[in-house]
């Protein structure tokens, strides 16, 4: 197997000094994700420091470790770990000539990146690249460069937010060709206290963008023209996309598709693309509008990407569906939600919801964090998607979830849960044939245990 990284390279990319030669075909930053081969980064966190757990991925096969001081083993010393991993992921950017796509937004940055990932992926044999999980941050960024191949053709990595300034720095990391996104939402408003500013942040992942970079705006939002004077300022090519008339990328035509998704022919900037997303939702055939735009904008194969996303299932936490047993002997549908979530998020799965076939909808939803002094409106606000939804069962999870509980009393009945143990005991023998059940809420909630929990009563495909 071609190195990843040899013991040379690591140390010229960090300015560390090697202690032996070796060489390795991964990077990791978790000792229990570490594989047989791996570089293992000894980072030091508030709470642990990665050079106590050097033995662990030493037995876990680690072939050569990146740290701070010396130790038993292979390895290349550095001064800070952190910045280490961060000088090794410019180190990967600078020696790749892959093309570079970048996505960030309040809701859709993980599928859109993941559907992009597989467009790219088909139509280059095998030669794409992507940060895996939800690794967006300060050190996912860096670390999913890190772990990008040398002979990549097309990278893709998402990016995300919760202060000013943060986009900005991880996009001058990544240095996209584009930049996408997704969507603006008050997600994290805690942190910003208005859309207007969550745009703003977002609207940074332009400043990483390359000399002959472009950048791909949501013409729906009612931010796009702020999205769109940044943008100005760093791209060559600003494309916009969206569900209206009016967008560089847009719907001509949709139908709903035998199988739940949509049937879609979609106007491109060079060409007319007709094709299916495999994904239920308006807002999946908004996401894949985003990826056209990408690929036109590289000049890659839509045909292939058409493919892709027609046969792209629900990723788990993000839209994946499963179809359970019930005590009844019937069979229930869960659309399995649960990795988080923000009030934009919220609306388009309960719209989703609302246009599946069963005997009842029930809405399992979990509260949504950081949206701050706004937090009792926003949850409030969900009522009117609910009852459009025609749930049959409201279940709410969290203390935040009393202003929607108060909303919907009268309307929709609703049983109020303190955290995900009570569901655990509440939900799953309730459920009968013909039930469709929607699971969602900001991850720290849990629900994805109720997801487990149920899914060990699914049917066999």
């Amino acid at each position: 197997m071609t190195p990843l990284w040899t013991s040379e390279a690591i140390a010229e990319a960090t300015g560390g000094t090697a202690n032996s030669s070796f060489d390795v075909t991964g990077v990791a930053f978790d000792s229990r994700e570490v594989a047989p081969g791996d570089l293992f980064v000894a980072l030091r966190g508030e709470h642990a420091d990665g050079h106590d757990f050097i033995p662990m991925a030493l037995a876990a096969g680690a072939g050569g470790l990146l740290v701070e001081r010396e130790v038993n083993g292979p390895f290349v010393k550095v001064a800070d770990a952190a910045r280490g991993l961060e000088d090794l992921g410019r180190a990967s950017r600078r020696r790749t000539g892959a093309r570079i796509i970048g996505v960030t937004g309040s809701a859709g940055k993980t599928g859109t990146k993941e559907a992009l990932y597989r467009a790219f992926d088909r139509m280059s044999f095998g030669g794409a690249h992507r940060s895996l999980k939800s690794y967006n941050n300060h050190v996912g960024v860096p670390l999913s460069l890190a772990r990008m191949p040398a002979m990549t053709r097309y990278g893709i990595f998402e990016m995300g937010m919760n202060h000013e300034g943060e986009l900005r720095a991880l996009s001058r990391m990544v240095r996209p060709h584009v930049a996408i996104v997704t969507t603006i939402a008050p997600a994290h408003i805690e942190y910003f206290g208005s859309e207007e500013k969550i745009a703003d942040a977002k609207a940074e992942i332009f400043e990483g963008l390359t000399s002959d970079g472009t950048a791909i705006i949501p013409a729906d939002s009612p931010h796009a023209s702020r999205l769109y004077n940044v943008a100005a300022r760093h791209a060559a090519r600003i494309v916009t996309f969206g569900l209206r008339a009016g967008a560089d990328v847009r719907v001509v035509e949709e139908a709903p598709s035998a199988r739940g998704g949509t049937l879609v022919t979609a106007q491109l900037r060079t060409a007319r693309l007709s094709f299916t997303v495999a994904m239920p939702g308006r807002h999946w055939v908004s996401n894949a509008l985003a990826v056209l735009a990408a690929v036109e904008a590289v000049g890659g194969d839509l045909a292939q990407a058409g493919l892709a996303l027609a046969e792209m299932n629900g990723l788990p936490g993000r839209g994946a569906r499963r179809t359970l047993r019930t005590a009844d002997g019937g069979e229930a549908l869960l659309i399995d939600e649960s990795y988080n979530a923000n009030p934009a998020s919220m609306a388009a799965t309960l719209a989703q919801l609302g246009e599946e076939r069963g005997e009842r909808r029930i809405a399992v939803l979990g509260a949504m964090k950081e949206l701050g002094a706004l937090s009792e409106s926003l949850h409030r606000g969900l009522a009117d998607a609910v009852r459009a939804a025609g749930v049959s069962l409201a279940v709410l999870v969290g203390d935040e979830m009393a202003p929607l509980a108060d909303a919907l009393a009268g309307d929709v009945p609703v049983e109020r849960a303190k955290d995900v143990t009570d569901v655990l005991d509440l939900l799953p023998g309730r459920l009968r044939g013909g039930d469709v059940i929607l699971v969602k809420g900001s991850n720290s909630i849990g629900l994805s245990r109720l997801v487990d929990r149920l899914a060990a009563e699914e049917v066999a495909a």
